[in-house]
């Protein structure tokens, strides 16, 4: 008859078996999955084809490419921006939904309030920018290439300060915005993205039209299994008087929850003519996720 102390080793040596085999099996099954473990909860679905991609938090897209119908997201978004004479403030509420597959829709309600230096001259008056309307359709999405494409129009009425609400003047212009987005992905882990197009820019005050030329390209890393990254987007502008302005804006985005992400940027213009240093940080709530 065996003992309780050869039953007790026998039960311990078996348990310490089974769990050796377990953790030699998780790491296999981690290794050959974490990497495409998010991707497959995007893409493998019964549903139209969607490519994951990385979205660019600054200049964020109007609805994920491919969008499927359904999706619906919620961005407050806040930041500071250094203007040597004066520090801009500003802050975004924005609701983005997906009425029918592939087709993307935007509200969009910017601010900017202004705070002058000791040293710098006056500074604007704070206002409600303008208010935001786009519309973005996915034409292309290839699984085979992960690649998608999607063309949009993204028109503001700009506004006054809050100061002139009393006049007649309350709706100052518009901006005409149409774009085109290319994205690729490269194996499981590397997003590259482009954004370009112009602004055709019209002022009521003094009856004449500015043309800025925009082209941003962005690079970002997806840690494998999340829906974290790490990135950065290169917004580069040129206007009609030749004048051309580049501002580098390195950034991460964090799950805090399954329906809730953090997205923090930091801007760095390459030639410091108009602005320094600025931040931003972006807050992405997406309702029945």
């Amino acid at each position: 008859m065996k003992t309780p102390i050869t039953i007790v080793c026998c039960i311990a040596m078996a348990c310490f078996y089974n769990m050796n085999l377990f953790a030699q099996t998780e790491t296999k099954l981690t290794k050959e999955t974490k990497d495409s473990i998010y991707i497959a909860e995007v893409e493998e679905v019964k549903a139209r084809p969607k490519v994951l991609h990385a979205e660019p938090l600054f200049i964020d897209l109007i609805r994920d490419l491919g969008a499927r119908k359904g999706e619906k997201e919620w961005n407050v978004g806040i930041g500071i921006t250094d203007k040597r004479e004066f520090d801009e403030y500003i802050a975004l509420v924005e609701y983005e939904w997906a009425p029918i597959d592939r087709l993307g829709l935007e509200v969009e309600l910017p601010f900017s309030f202004f705070d002058p230096t000791e040293n710098g001259a006056n500074a604007p008056s704070s206002k409600l920018q303008s208010l935001k309307l786009a519309a973005q359709y996915t034409f292309l999405v290839s699984e085979k290439h992960k690649t998608s494409m999607a063309f949009g129009y993204l028109h503001e009425f700009e506004l006054t300060d809050f100061k002139s609400y009393s006049s007649s003047s309350f709706y100052s212009g518009n901006i005409y915005n149409p774009f085109f987005i290319a994205a690729k992905r490269w194996g499981n882990n590397f997003h590259t993205l482009i954004y370009t197009g112009p602004q055709f820019i019209q002022h009521f005050n003094s009856n004449s039209w500015e043309t800025i030329w925009q082209f941003n390209t962005n690079f970002h890393y997806m840690i494998s299994g999340t829906r974290n990254f790490l990135g950065v987007e290169f917004n580069k502008e040129l206007n009609n008087n030749g004048d051309f302005d580049m501002v580098m804006r390195p950034q991460m985005r964090v799950g805090v929850t399954d329906n809730l992400l953090i997205g923090i940027v930091t801007g760095i213009p390459i030639a410091r003519e108009n602005e320094r240093f600025s931040t931003f940080l972006r807050i992405i709530y997406e309702p029945g996720h």
